[in-house]
């Protein structure tokens, strides 16, 4: 579980549990305790894909034998950061101790031999949380191991893992009400097991600044980790000189076939379903742009999954894999000295012949799908990958310019975190900075560096527009283009990476002429495969998450929806879902009431001519509704706690008597707490409640799952 709930058997958890095990395996317990089968049962099959990915898992314990490691780095990571930390104390490590760890994504290991684990060794977990107080995809496994222990050595002891020693880095978001909560409860059941932490577990925070906790939690703890190891019998001076990089690189100059290069392709070609690791390119039937009064667009696109054999789960989202903008990529390559080899073949192996991923993307590649479609070259710098490019700078004074954005942490948060500049840009401004203008070739940067710079481009998630029982094949998406102005620097403009490449997959299919103030995009894709010109036929490479943001399995319980601006996103799914059980499934539906908030009606309201006919289908018990805030159109700004608070007595009569389920999409930091705060507010003025059973009753609602969000920070 992500959160301590209460277990319930109603139809929502009945449901969820099938969805989980698999018909199957739902046969196979029904037969075995149900039906009190008086023959042997037959286990339920193991999937395919579950049976590769146990093939794949890493024998780590095996490994750090044989070899004599001394550190295992585990990493639960959704959009990159935590493994882009585990990275860098695996350097650490190798710097400081000469001692070369274990870095592995904890996906790809057996977890059950943590039993095992020696005990002259230690273990370090980066672990990110994920929505709300929810793990990683990648350590999902790993949480349900410790939900239900059940290790690789048979034993009656209740602390299994006494022989367990770790450190421990959580990474979260304190907007959110589950801030760092995977790290936090990863903690305490393997402490419950009998592990022992070392030190204080980190928490790092994303809404001030996770950089700064992280450096200050891993400086804090290099003394301690000095303690615990030795060099594993590495001599120290047998250091290689040059630069330390996990993987090596080697041009290819002959011999490759055209066929066998990725270009941009995701996942390996043998892998024949759609998932995470290989996203289905998906034709998109419809694209809309909702803003056309405005300066601001906001995207309204339908993808086709018909034949994929993906299916989703109304109130779920979808990932979308982007392409970085060819502004950016040019930008790069010239400083790097790359612009005038973009399309050489390459190999890329990893130096650790215990990398569980021998190479960090598709390979043999070029180095203009490397920028294109692979490193996340937008990303903000970290003054240790600043210190890395330091000793390849052919200009002395541009050197000492950078240098001081590594020595300096307040100059760096100015200049590359409070400003939004990547990598090229913190190299140009260095450059300029240095008094020179020539910015070709100033870096001479080995590859094996420059993929060391970054982490691997991240598919971006939206939350799901439509129903599923409505439209099952066609996922609808809701997304405004992202482009604002930095505050230190307000004549630049920063572009959203995914929402500007989705925008110019519109133009392109609208025939839109391109606009000179926004960034290119080579929208065609690998081969060709995403964009075909001459028939207009676009294609966008998408995979579903499951999420735990879903309805009430009781369609008669009342809803109330909170989602100002593209937080109305899933409650467009949602108010179609309940429609459809109205009007096709003959169910009684409770009241549906949606708080929607935007700047003006006439500009930026969403959805704005559908809603009338949807509320009309639901509106017989006179509750049904739409109600809108309008920030500019009054004096007073307006927004949707304001109407909230308006009909408070409502809204607290149809929570606390009538079983009401809340839910919030939208901003985390502002909107989501301020909408709290009026909730929690109704029970102190309609509930009689005092500040503390207010709080709780709150927290209530949210372990029984009447209380949901789905925010971003």
């Amino acid at each position: 579980m992500s959160k301590p709930t209460p277990f319930a058997t109603d139809n929502k958890h009945v449901m969820l549990l099938i969805s989980a095990l698999g018909v199957s395996t739902v046969a196979w317990l029904a037969s075995r305790y149900l039906f009190g089968s008086s023959t042997k049962p037959t286990p339920p099959p193991t999937p395919p894909m579950q049976k590769q990915e146990e093939e794949n898992t890493m024998n780590f314990v095996q490994i750090m034998k044989q070899q004599n490691r001394k550190v295992a780095i585990f990493y639960g990571s959704q959009t990159g950061t935590a493994e882009d930390y585990a990275k860098r104390l695996g350097k650490e490590c190798k710097k400081r101790f000469n001692v070369s760890a274990l870095v592995l994504d904890i996906e790809n290991c057996d977890m059950s031999l943590l039993d095992q684990f020696p005990e002259d060794g230690v273990a370090i977990f980066v672990m990110a949380t994920y929505g709300e107080g929810e793990p990683t995809d990648s350590a999902q496994a790993f949480w349900d191991l410790l939900d239900a222990p059940k290790f690789s050595q048979e034993s009656d002891s209740e602390q299994p893992l006494s022989n367990l020693r770790y450190l421990m880095f959580g990474l979260g978001n304190s907007s959110y009400a589950y801030f760092n909560w995977v790290g936090k409860l990863v903690d305490e059941k393997l402490t419950r097991l009998g592990a022992t932490l070392i030190g204080e577990r980190g928490q790092g925070d994303d809404d001030k600044s996770l950089e700064d906790d992280f450096e200050a939690w891993q400086e804090a703890h290099w003394p301690l980790l000095a303690d615990m190891i030795d060099d594993g019998g590495e001599d120290a001076s047998s250091e290689s000189s040059g630069p330390d990089t996990s993987y090596t690189v080697q041009e290819l100059t002959d011999g490759c076939n055209d066929k066998h290069v990725y270009l941009g392709e995701l996942g390996e070609k043998e892998q024949v379903a759609w998932d995470a690791r290989k996203p289905y390119p998906a034709p998109l039937a419809v694209s809309q742009d909702l803003m056309t009064d405005s300066d601001r667009h906001c995207l309204h696109l339908e993808v086709d999954m018909a034949g994929s054999g993906m299916t989703y789960e109304t109130g779920d989202h979808i990932a979308i894999w982007p392409s970085n903008n060819e502004v950016e990529i040019m930008r790069l390559a010239r400083i790097l000295g790359l612009h005038t080899k973009l399309e050489t073949v390459i190999s890329v192996k990893a130096v650790d012949d215990m990398a569980v991923k021998k190479a960090p993307f598709p390979q043999p590649t070029t180095y203009h799908a490397m920028l294109r479609h692979y490193l996340d070259i937008c990303q903000l710098p970290s003054r240790q990958v600043l210190q890395m490019l330091v000793p390849f700078c052919q200009s002395p004074d541009v050197a000492a310019q950078l240098q001081t954005l590594v020595n300096d942490k307040d100059e760096h948060r100015k200049t590359v975190l409070e400003s939004v500049r990547n990598l090229a840009e913190v190299l140009e401004y260095v450059i300029s900075k240095a008094g020179l203008e020539n910015v070709e070739n100033m870096f001479k940067v080995p590859s094996e560096v420059v993929i060391e710079c970054f982490g691997r481009l991240q598919p971006r998630y939206y939350s799901i527009s439509s129903s599923s029982s409505e439209s099952p094949d066609r996922v609808s998406v809701t997304a405004v283009t992202l482009q604002y102005h930095p505050e230190p620097t307000p004549d630049r403009t920063v572009f959203g990476v995914n929402t500007n490449y989705l925008w110019a997959v519109h133009a392109a299919l609208q025939d839109t002429k391109h606009q000179d103030n926004v960034p290119q995009y080579a929208i065609e894709g690998p081969h060709g495969q995403y964009f075909d010109h001459a028939n207009r036929v676009a294609k966008l490479p998408v995979h579903i998450r499951r999420s735990t943001f879903k309805l009430p399995a009781d369609t008669t319980k009342p809803v109330i929806m909170v989602g100002p601006g593209t937080g109305v996103a899933p409650f467009r799914g949602f108010v179609h879902e309940r429609v459809h059980q109205r009007t096709q499934l003959n169910k009684h539906v409770g009241p549906t009431i949606l708080y929607f908030g935007c700047r003006r009606s006439s500009e930026d309201f969403l959805y704005k001519n559908e809603w009338p006919a949807l509320f009309d289908k639901l509106s017989d018990d006179n509750q049904s509704r739409i109600i809108t805030a309008f920030s500019r159109e009054s004096d007073k700004k307006v927004y949707v706690q304001d109407r909230l608070k308006e009909n408070g007595e409502e809204m607290w009569d149809l929570i606390h008597n009538k079983g009401a389920y809340v839910y919030i999409c939208g901003d985390a930091k502002r909107m989501a707490k301020d909408v709290q705060q009026t909730i929690t507010g109704f029970a102190k003025q309609y509930g009689g409640y005092e500040d503390d059973q207010a709080i709780n009753y709150v927290s209530q609602l949210r372990q029984d799952g009447r209380y949901q969000e789905d925010v971003w920070a």
